[in-house]
């Protein structure tokens, strides 16, 4: 079957910068789902996005549909015909419905029985018929949280439309796109072209604007370009360009044609705090900022521009001259900021509202100091530092700073709380309060800073369950899911072994006040154990490994990662399966009898010697593992195990439980009871068994 390339741009207004690549990608989505639906086979799909135009290019997209047969049965041969041969009801209504006379009609075998039959070829639709639709319908389910309209028209879209292009190898397929007629002519850049240029086929398009239009149409072509001159304009400088991607797509999103220049800004700036600085830059300019080998801030930063300019010191200058006051106003900020203590702000935190039913920010500052010194008497922590710490912490709320630069906040308070001579870790746990901020970020590197995040977080979490806002479906308004996981991955990697449940209950106990839920901790205690499902999920735990430990709830969350550790190293030995097999065996029966795990064993009553030898071995191997399960070194506890193995395999093949005897019976329960009560130390490794 023929095919031919097609292309398909909308040239607009400047599109929003950070939509922009996912606007891109979901036109190519949708397009794309719609031709494979249509039939309509293609070999590849290549997606081009610039500040104003969103295009495709689809390579060997077949010219047409193929013809289908479809064929239609009736009744059956003998309930179509009469004895005299003539037509019923039945085989005269089937004809009408098919459009045709009964004498037309086909006979076909189906289902092994004869009936009549039509078959009718549908004819394939042309792709010039389907395409303007499917652009149309494409378009219309981008991702735009707010349309907009233009002029007189009710046409609506992310910003005005000024042209479209549908070319179909040298052919342009008509059709009106958002109010505007489809061709072959594209615009090239807003200021080194000039006037229509005209695509003679659609695998021109790149080409063509390139180098005659001053555009780079492939965002991923643009943006590696701009990498590629940041970098060796920050090597000319003798620094290092720092390239952070959210950025990069920024900038990638605002130009078509990029180029990279360095611009000076005065030394004396660089005694404010330098993530200030970065902040002021790139938010406000868009500007790449660079460090010395130190990662010290450098008075430099790299811009770049949309056009070639003839003299690029202008343009520098006039960049200069726009960052300048903004650096200004980050040092009149921190100036400002430091006149008043950051202590001097604490009483007004009770004017910022936390949550209408929870209070204000200042009582959650009370709150979470109370929790923060609980947990610093069970661990090492220092609690004069914790409870200052948490006074502190929100103060920073208040500053000039962080009213202008919000994901300042924390790190200001470290700042000014240094200079108010604050002691270093207390400075510090400000900052590392809001830790871990994302998924892979770190955990706060000082205790109190651990302490006091815990305590930070694990106070919203109970607070929002007790008043019946927990996370829903995909909402979390409060980041609930990723406070839990905060709390949980501190404790693990802080080797802080705190009792969740009793972390829960401190937190809840601050809140006597407030008419919570009754189950509200054990809710929350749920809630958090659940987390560790996505994350180990995550980190290549299998569902039956977490499932094992799950299954105990062991209330430490560094002793359930012990476990999980312990379980997943024991699901990679040989022995593994065998032993889960028989754990779910064991559990199985005793689920249906009474046996106590204490239950006395009557040597006596061991007549076989599978089960004496069984018997005999978990006294060994209680004595043996039973400490190490008590210090929490599960996993030589289990690799003790496994050489249970054999005997417990001999055991079920020799001996029957269920013996007509009853002093026996319970006997042989008991030791069951005794071998599951022994793996049940670290997890129910009868999860592991796939039935």
């Amino acid at each position: 079957m023929s095919a031919r390339d097609l292309l398909i741009e909308i040239g607009t207004e400047e599109l929003p910068p950070k939509a922009l690549a996912g606007l891109s990608s979901a036109f190519e989505d949708s397009v794309c789902k719609q031709l494979k639906a249509k039939s309509l086979q293609f070999d590849a799909c290549q997606r081009f996005a610039t500040p104003r135009r969103l295009a495709l290019l689809l390579t060997n997209l077949q010219e047409s549909q193929a013809d289908q047969e479809n064929t239609r049965f009736g009744p059956a041969v003998k309930a179509a015909f009469d004895s005299n041969g003539n037509p019923t009801p039945a085989a005269e209504g089937f004809a009408r419905s098919c459009g045709v006379s009964v004498e037309e009609l086909q006979r076909a075998e189906k289902d092994g029985v004869e009936k009549l039959s039509y078959t009718l070829l549908q004819k394939g639709v042309t792709t010039k018929e389907l395409v303007p639709d499917i652009v149309i319908h494409a378009l219309a389910q981008l991702p735009i949280p707010k349309r907009m309209r233009w002029g007189s028209s009710r046409t609506e879209f992310v910003r005005p439309v000024h042209w479209s292009v549908l070319l179909f190898g040298e052919e342009v397929i008509e059709a009106t796109i958002l109010d505007v007629e489809s061709s072959n002519k594209t615009f090239g850049h807003r200021f080194h072209s000039e006037g229509q240029l005209t695509l003679t086929k659609a695998q021109d398009y790149e080409t063509l604007l390139e180098t005659q239009g001053k555009v780079i149409p492939c965002f991923d072509k643009r943006k590696e370009l701009i990498r590629e001159q940041v970098l060796a304009e920050a090597s000319q400088a003798n620094a290092t360009a720092v390239i952070e991607d959210d950025l990069l797509n920024e900038v990638t999103a605002l130009v078509e044609f990029p180029v990279a220049l360095t611009g000076d800004f005065d030394a004396e700036y660089l005694e404010v705090p330098q993530e200030a600085l970065v902040l002021a830059m790139k938010s406000h300019q868009k500007c790449f900022n660079l460090v010395d080998g130190d990662q010290r801030l450098v008075p430099k930063f790299i811009t770049i521009s949309n056009l070639e300019s003839k003299d690029p010191a202008q343009v520098i200058e006039g960049n200069e001259r726009v960052i300048r006051p903004r650096l200004a106003d980050a040092r009149f900020f921190f100036e400002t900021d430091k006149q008043s203590p950051l202590a001097s702000r604490y009483e007004q935190l009770g004017n910022l509202v936390f949550q209408d039913k929870l209070g204000t920010v200042k009582d959650k500052c009370d709150r979470v100091s109370r929790i923060a010194k609980a947990l610093a008497s069970q661990t090492n922590g220092n609690p004069d530092y914790c409870e200052r710490a948490a006074e502190l912490s929100k103060c920073d709320l208040l500053t000039n700073m962080v009213g202008e630069f919000a994901d300042l906040q924390g790190l200001m308070g470290y700042y000014y709380a240094l200079n108010d001579g604050e002691a270093k870790e207390v400075a510090q746990a400000i900052d590392e309060q809001y830790q871990p901020r994302f998924a892979g970020d770190a955990v706060p590197d000082s205790l109190t800073g651990a302490l006091l995040a815990i305590s930070d977080k694990l106070d919203s979490i109970v607070g929002l369950f007790g008043i019946g806002q927990p996370p829903t479906g995909s909402k979390d308004p409060f980041a609930l899911r990723r406070a839990a996981i905060g709390v949980l991955r501190i404790m693990i990697e802080k080797q802080l072994a705190l009792d969740l449940a009793s972390c829960i209950d401190i937190a809840l106990e601050n809140f006597s006040g407030n008419d919570f839920e009754a189950d509200t901790a054990a809710k929350v205690f749920e809630f958090m154990l659940d987390r560790f499902r996505a994350w180990y999920l995550d980190e290549g735990i299998s569902a039956e490994e977490f499932q094992s430990v799950f299954e105990l709830k062991p209330t430490s969350p560094l002793d359930f990662h012990q476990r999980i550790q312990a379980v997943h190293h024991f699901n990679s030995l040989p022995e593994a399966a065998a032993l889960a097999a028989a754990n779910k065996r064991v559990s199985n029966i005793l689920s249906k009898e009474t046996a106590s795990g204490d239950a006395t064993i009557d040597q006596a009553l061991l007549t076989d010697t599978a089960e004496s030898d069984l018997f005999a071995l978990l006294g060994t191997k209680e004595a043996e593992v039973e400490p190490l399960f008590a210090a929490g070194k599960y996993t030589e506890g289990l690799q003790a195990l496994s050489v249970m193995k054999d005997p417990v395999d001999q055991f079920f093949d020799k001996v029957l439980v269920m013996a007509d005897d009853d002093r026996v019976r319970h006997n042989r329960l008991a030791l069951l009871s005794r071998l599951q009560t022994l793996f049940l130390h670290t997890a129910d490794i009868s999860q592991l068994h796939k039935s």
